[in-house]
């Protein structure tokens, strides 16, 4: 046993003296401070990275059978159901991971509006999770063509067209997009590459990053309080614990209990009611027959329901534009959080009652947004949209006063337990 230690111990120095592979280990696990006061909201960064090395491996699975051709694209996700040897598995892992994505990514940027993650020194930190939010919104919609499905290729066809609205370039854009003038075997094989090669390099750098800048700057935690403040004689914060290994053995519970929710979906409700794979997915593409509602999956319908929600004409331009305007906005405005928010309180434990009310009638609004998206839209639909539209910006555009004005809680110098 000692022999195989001291191999084991020797093949470590020689990769050492040629990697900085004891360096990287210590300044991202064993000797990175992190405060000592994490609780349930700081899962979900460490569950989104699980998510994203399920979607690579069994996206690396599904390849190798899929053919991305819309004469067989259809029958060879079929084949892989009903053929290949565990291919149901994979697939159904991979389509519940798409939502498990979104769920862990939306609880995660919810934790931060709650500590105030955002802010001075993280503002880097939250571009990049921006744009990784944005690579995954992408990525999520490119795979979702590749089924060729009604709803994925009709779901692809209504969303390409709301670039047409743009003046002057829309309809080249949407020609550029799709490769062709309607969606076919070339947006197919487009979308495809996107998806299996570009947005996963992307997405796999942008991790990178955002995990290089949180380390820089430090972890937050839920008193919203620096622990660099107060270090010991050797220089180790007070309020601190090496992340390795008390929470690499938090993090391994969290990833227990996730995998084995995940895996009740999997084997139980991989449609989800729908939710997940909608019903009209399950049936060839068909250009000659559109479906009766057409609808993005769950994670796009707060969005989806902006666009909806903006039905008149304003100035020279038609509510198509001002929805798909107010949609894009919707999404970029999450960009200036950092600077939108004037608290000198960074938790929501010491903010005042203004902000928690606004925080839950955001957080309201959004799911109603997102159920209302998945509906036939109605008149009253459309006005309950409309008004939660209001909600949703107001938010934002009115954070600057009322977290100025909102009275807090004394900030304590430690964190508390």
């Amino acid at each position: 046993m000692n022999a195989i230690v001291k191999q084991l111990t020797g093949l470590r120095d020689w990769v050492d003296d040629r990697f900085p592979l004891m360096k990287l280990w210590n300044e991202h696990l064993a000797q990175y401070y992190a405060p000592k006061n994490f609780n349930f909201w700081y899962y979900f960064g460490v569950l989104a990275l699980v998510v994203f090395v399920i979607q690579i491996l069994t996206g690396i699975w599904l390849v190798m059978n899929y053919k991305p051709d819309a004469a067989e694209a259809f029958a060879s996700v079929e084949y892989i159901m009903r053929d290949v040897e565990w291919g149901w598995l994979i697939r159904y892992m991979h389509s519940t991971g798409a939502s498990a994505f979104f769920v862990v990514v939306y609880l995660h940027m919810f934790r931060a509006l709650l500590y105030g993650s955002y802010q001075k020194p993280r503002e880097l930190l939250w571009i990049l999770g921006m744009l990784l939010y944005l690579s995954l919104m992408a990525e999520a919609f490119m795979g979702y063509l590749l089924p060729w499905g009604q709803m994925s290729f009709w779901g692809a066809q209504v969303i390409i067209s709301l670039f047409g609205a743009i003046p002057f370039v829309g309809e080249a854009l949407s020609t550029l997009i799709r490769g062709d003038y309607v969606v076919s075997d070339i947006t197919l094989n487009r979308f495809f590459s996107l998806h299996v090669i570009a947005l996963p390099f992307a997405i796999a750098g942008l991790v990178v990053l955002h995990i290089i800048a949180l380390h820089e700057v430090g972890s937050n935690n839920p008193d919203g309080v620096e622990i660099k403040k107060h270090k010991g004689a050797d220089g180790k914060p007070l309020d601190g614990i090496p992340f390795h290994p008390y929470y690499t053995v938090k993090d391994s519970v969290g990833i227990v209990v996730f995998l084995m929710l995940f895996s009740i979906v999997v084997f139980f409700a991989p449609e989800m009611g729908g939710y997940f794979l909608e019903a009209n997915n399950f049936i060839p593409a068909d250009p000659l027959k559109t479906p009766e509602h057409i609808a993005p999956v769950w994670y796009f319908t707060p969005y989806y329901s902006i666009l909806r929600a903006n039905t008149v004409n304003f100035f020279w331009l038609d509510a198509k534009l001002w929805g798909v305007v107010f949609m894009g906005l919707g999404v970029m405005i999450l960009f200036l959080l950092p600077w939108l928010d004037k608290s000198e309180v960074r938790s929501i434990r010491y903010r005042g009652k203004i902000y928690k009310t606004a925080l839950g009638i955001f957080v309201v609004s959004f799911l109603i947004l997102g159920y209302l998206g998945i509906l036939p839209p109605t008149p009253g639909r459309t006005l309950v949209a409309q008004i939660c539209t209001v909600i949703y910006f107001l938010f934002f555009l009115l954070m600057p006063i009322y977290s100025k004005l909102d009275k807090t809680l004394p900030v304590p110098d430690r964190v508390t337990h």
